[in-house]
């Protein structure tokens, strides 16, 4: 898996929306978290979007673009993103391309399907790799830490 130090790879995908994802494009505007979680719908992945959810003004007035990657189709996606009312992009990772670019795996080794959120600086290096598989807020909590560390400010609790 990535860690911190390390390069990001950055990709072009269409979201759920049919918008062009571009993350160097993204990264030139500020910071970038991009969130793979399991599936769309279940109990601690619902949990997490939502909590990004309401967190995405705070994200947007830094700057921070917000993504999240699961194997899910851009039809649960949409379906998703409407029922929760998600304002950020979320990405089909099917063939799992993705979550094996960012080295995430499940036990075993097997791609995809991991809970892992990421923060990537300006640069495109990875600032903060977070992966808490039950704890949804801890998620949250290190986006925010890393965002106040990148941006000098002291993060928000709550």
């Amino acid at each position: 898996m990535l860690e911190p130090g390390h390069r990001a790879p950055d990709f072009v995908r269409l979201d759920h929306r049919g918008q062009v994802i571009d993350t160097a494009l993204l990264r030139q505007k500020g910071p970038l978290v991009v969130f793979f979680y399991p599936k769309d719908f279940t109990p601690g992945c619902t949990r997490e979007a939502c909590l990004f959810r309401d967190a995405y003004e705070e994200f947007c007035s830094e700057s921070v673009s917000v993504i999240g990657i699961s194997s899910d189709s851009d039809e649960s996606h949409a379906r998703f993103a409407q029922r929760y009312q998600l304002p950020f992009a979320l990405i089909s990772d099917q063939k799992h391309e993705l979550a094996r670019a960012f080295g995430v795996r499940r036990p075993l080794g097997i791609f995809g399907n991991r809970r892992v959120t990421f923060v990537i600086d300006q640069e495109g290096m990875v600032r903060a790799a977070i992966h808490a598989e039950l704890s949804m807020e801890a998620h949250l909590q290190g986006v925010r830490r890393a965002i106040g560390e990148l941006l000098k400010k002291p993060a928000a609790t709550q």
